[in-house]
């Protein structure tokens, strides 16, 4: 028994160590205690072979026995084995900045960090401009004429966001441009977004990454007092030149080059660049009048002193340059916004056309890097979550207003399902958007937390799209004036493909570039290991080192426990009340995160990356626990009100199911044979817990907003919500609230047709009829007429006369590609 109780207690305390990140030393006197213990002090031939790991921990506890014997040798071997990252991979891991992702990788969170990031604020200015300008742009806009009519964004919808500024929100007031917050941006961009996915389009483009924003931050003061002000105010409009034939989301592979060399710029002897480039894909190009373009520059004759081999340029291009050819239109699934090619061949422009000038020619790769970390954390998820809260607005109005069976569409369990995915959704993604938003506001440029925000987002997008699409059925297929989920749906797979195709994003950025940025001290192993300095990068390398083996240690303890214990120990906020148990579950499932993070980086090494199936279960992981920790912060922020606890508990729970079977798909499937049952055992002691929520939970969540009122409407917040029943989204507004209120009368005209008393077919009056027989009150049949003229409209698809619907092309001067450019291309 005593035996028990000694293996017992030394099992407790080797397990508190490791999570308290104990020094070796500790160890070792742990050790040493144990040992004693279970020797009773002796030492003879028979008890020697006991204290050999004291003695080993006691000598490996003198850092210079340590260094010797370990570190040293470790060093050594990486930098014989480790591959080079590249200037291009560099570039892309020091841009931006590290925000919570890097609490989630320590697996201990600290929940002051996240509370601490402000919950939405606008200013004065930026809240009128919302309630304001945007909301007359939204009321401005035909979804169908753009879409249909004219294939094209008309100009009084051009004109309108230029004169009132849409074009210039990122630039500094000291510029011409409004100067607001990315939070502000963000809910601009989404409020129009749930109106029109392509006027959006035109609005996002110069306010994400593209030329005002480069300008901006590298311009040099000529570039900015130039350029800025007429971005500003739209006299000019710009696009961004990146993608090619063969560089899409491996931009290191670009052929467009350029060439130091002299030339003759209006009339005088120039030092300028000579340029061949291809684009494609390129969004507002049809319509720029300034091309930003990027592109490899070699200057063989070290006219700027900096090599031959410069690197990755960016410049600003006049459109009506001579050699430069705006193509004609692509078509992204069929959308009206302007996107299309653009190509130059032996184009000499002056070097003061480089972005920041000369001194920031071969800088292009970081600039990007660094601009795309903030902007492509407030474009598209803006737009993604607007779209996710537009489809619960309507289809949540459409299925209570539908009726089959004799019941509202949305009653059956059937329907009941998707409606919740799209609830979760909308609440989830305006969370996330919220809190991301916040911090790019505040400063930081958080790369790892914009890649799998454009992919989250974007896909829970693509799934509220397609469930409200199936609630709506025949409804929503039907395109025409009356369909508001058409675009929608068209757009999808634009937002999915464009600032880094969502499968790359989610295989080769967020977690295999996330862990390199956002573990505590692997990317100051790899930076000391490549050291041109060996004794620097030993001694870099040593503390870096000592640091991740306590890391290790603590995560590998701490998981089990805390997964033994059901979370039972892990801190929560003090303030998080009713919240406390969903903290606690979130800090156990970033514990078990951050131990399989370790080891699968420590393991697979520099093959993580064509470990891909592996690397996007890791970056689903990751991505649940940045979405709840915003989940949970959304709701705090919010007030904690009464109606959302059981939409909170609903996402909580479906999470941390989903970084359940992410983590499990990573352990079955991990390479190294030997790590996968370690790591069930730290993960999965007592088996995979977690379940996704309940039928009974689903339904309950379902009730809030299957009428008007408070929980609805801040589930859709800051969207374009229209009451005019000549508006194909304000009918269903009034008319939602005017079956609501004839429930009541409904029911009994229903049991009188159910008796027989009255009967409902075409050609007959029932209301007149139920009228007669007392059934309802003249009012009452007033009441249920209006009613149903309104849900007939509702539920009406429109239809054409086929002469309608035939392509009427017409032919417009367009600067047209040579057929077999075209061909090749």
């Amino acid at each position: 028994m005593a035996t028990v109780v000694l293996l017992l207690v030394a099992l407790i305390g080797f397990l508190a160590l490791g999570m308290i990140r104990a020094p070796l030393w500790g160890w070792a006197a742990a050790v040493g205690v144990f040992t004693l213990l279970a020797t009773g002090g002796s030492f003879d031939h028979l008890t020697w072979i006991a204290w050999l790991p004291f003695v080993a921990l006691a000598m490996l506890s003198i850092p210079s026995v340590r260094r010797s014997l370990i570190i040293a040798p470790v060093f050594a071997q990486i930098r014989k084995i480790l591959p080079k990252v590249s200037d291009t991979e560099a570039q892309a891991l020091e841009a931006g900045t590290v925000g919570f992702d890097a609490e989630l990788f320590s697996g201990t969170p600290d929940w002051d960090k996240l509370q601490s990031i402000p919950p939405i604020e606008l200013s004065a200015e930026e809240q009128a401009f919302l309630d304001g300008p945007t909301e007359e742009l939204c009321r401005l806009i035909s979804d169908w004429q753009i879409r249909h009519d004219l294939h094209e964004v008309p100009d009084n919808i051009w004109n309108f966001v230029k004169k009132h500024g849409f074009l210039g929100m990122l630039i500094s007031k000291e510029h011409g441009g409004l100067g607001f917050s990315p939070q502000a941006q963000s809910l601009i961009l989404g409020k129009i977004a749930s109106r029109s996915p392509d006027v959006v389009t035109i609005v996002m483009v110069p306010n994400s990454l593209g030329p005002g924003e480069l300008i901006e931050k590298y311009g040099t003061d000529e570039q900015k007092h130039y350029y800025l002000p007429r971005l500003a105010k739209g006299e000019e409009v710009p696009c961004f030149s990146l993608t090619g034939p063969t560089s899409g989301s491996d931009a290191a592979t670009m052929r467009d080059i350029g060439h130091v060399t002299r030339g003759t710029y209006q009339g005088k002897d120039t030092l300028g660049i000579r340029l061949s480039w291809d684009k494609r894909y390129i969004t507002l190009g049809p319509n720029a009048t300034l091309v930003g373009l990027a592109f490899r520059l070699f200057d063989k004759d070290n006219l700027l002193g900096k090599g031959e081999d410069i690197g990755i340029t960016l410049a600003l291009i006049p459109a009506d340059h001579p050699g430069v050819n705006i193509g004609r239109r692509h078509l992204p699934s069929g959308a009206a916004f302007p996107n299309g090619p653009n190509w130059g061949n032996d184009v000499f422009i002056p070097i003061d056309w480089v972005i920041g000038g000369e001194a920031m020619a071969g800088n292009g790769w970081r600039m990007l890097m660094e601009c795309l970390s903030a902007g492509r954390a407030i474009s598209l998820p803006s737009s993604a979550t607007a779209g996710a809260k537009m489809m619960l607005r309507v289809t949540s109005a459409y299925g209570r207003i539908r009726k089959q069976f004799g019941l509202p569409v949305s009653r059956m369990e059937g329907v009941e399902e998707p409606l919740v995915r799209i609830i979760e959704a909308a609440y989830v993604n305006e969370a996330a958007r919220a809190m991301t938003a916040s911090m790019v506001s505040r400063g930081e440029k958080p790369s790892v937390i914009s890649a799998l925000m454009k992919y989250q987002t974007t896909e829970k997008m693509r799934r509220a799209v397609n469930d409200a699409m199936d609630i709506h059925g025949g409804r929503g297929i039907c395109d025409g004036p009356a369909n508001y989920l058409q675009s929608a749906y068209q757009m999808v797979p634009v937002g999915i493909t464009v600032e880094g195709a969502n499968i790359l994003t989610r295989t080769l950025i967020t977690f295999a570039q996330g862990a390199l940025r956002s573990h505590p001290y692997l990317y100051k192993e790899v930076q000391a290991a490549q050291d041109a300095d060996k004794k620097r990068g030993l001694n870099a390398f040593e503390n870096a080192f000592n640091n991740h083996i306590a890391f290790s240690l603590s995560n590998a303890t701490g998981g089990f426990v805390h997964n033994l214990t059901g979370g039972a120990f892990v801190k929560a906020p003090a303030t998080a009340l009713r919240m406390s148990h969903w903290y606690r579950q979130l800090g156990r499932a970033s514990r078990s995160f951050a131990f399989v993070a370790d080891l699968t980086v420590a393991l697979l090494g520099g093959g993580l990356k064509t470990k891909q199936k592996i690397t996007g279960r890791m970056a689903d992981a990751l991505s649940e626990l940045y979405m709840l920790s915003a989940t949970l912060k959304r709701y705090d922020d919010d007030g904690r009100p009464a109606g959302d606890e059981q939409i909170v508990e609903l996402a909580a729970k479906n999470a941390l199911y989903r970084f359940q079977e992410a983590i499990s798909g990573v352990i079955d499937n991990f390479p190294v044979g030997w790590a996968r049952p370690l790591m069930r055992i730290v993960v999965f002691p007592l088996g995979r817990r977690f379940k996704p929520a309940s039928d009974v939970l689903g339904h309950l969540v379902a009730r809030h907003v299957l009428q008007p009122g408070e929980v609805r409407d801040r589930l859709t917040r800051h969207i374009f919500v229209s009451k005019d029943v000549n508006d194909p989204t304000g009918i269903l507004e009034v008319t939602l609230e005017k079956v609501i209120a004839a429930e009541p009368v409904e029911k009994k005209l229903e049991k009188a047709i159910r008796e027989g008393i009255v009967r409902r077919y075409h050609g007959i009056d029932w209301f007149a009829d139920a009228q007669a027989k007392g059934v309802i009150t003249a009012a009452e049949a007033d009441q249920l007429r209006e009613v149903e003229q309104l849900v007939a409209r509702v539920v009406a698809v429109d239809h054409f006369d086929p002469a309608e619907v035939k392509p009427h092309y017409v032919t417009l001067g367009h600067n047209v590609r040579g057929a077999e450019s075209l061909a090749a291309e």
